[in-house]
């Protein structure tokens, strides 16, 4: 988390690296105590996978990615929080994959 990419939002912050070009991408997940009680925790954590399967299943790779909910996102919906992952993972593709020349 101390190199890469930081992106940060309401309802969570994004940390990326970027890995070896055709590498798998990597995702993890930090919930803590301050977003609430474990059943909230577990919520928020499989609100976030199902989000990133899609990105997933979409061919993303060649980074990891640590998201770190703030406990903003257990008010959240499903739409804001997805909205959110989008938008973050969208920035961090754009930033951290080179350019490729014309």
């Amino acid at each position: 988390m101390r190199t890469g990419r930081r992106v940060g939002g309401a309802f969570c912050i994004t940390h990326a690296v970027l890995r070896a070009p055709g590498d798998s991408a990597r995702f993890g997940f930090i919930v803590s105590k301050a977003v609430g009680n474990a059943v909230t925790r577990n919520l928020i954590r499989r609100r976030m996978k199902g989000i990133v399967d899609r990105h997933i299943a979409r061919g993303i790779t060649g980074v990891d990615v640590v998201f770190r909910a703030l406990p903003r996102a257990a008010d959240a919906s499903y739409g804001d929080l997805e909205a959110e992952l989008d938008r973050a993972i969208a920035r961090v593709e754009r930033e951290l994959t080179p350019a490729v020349p014309a």
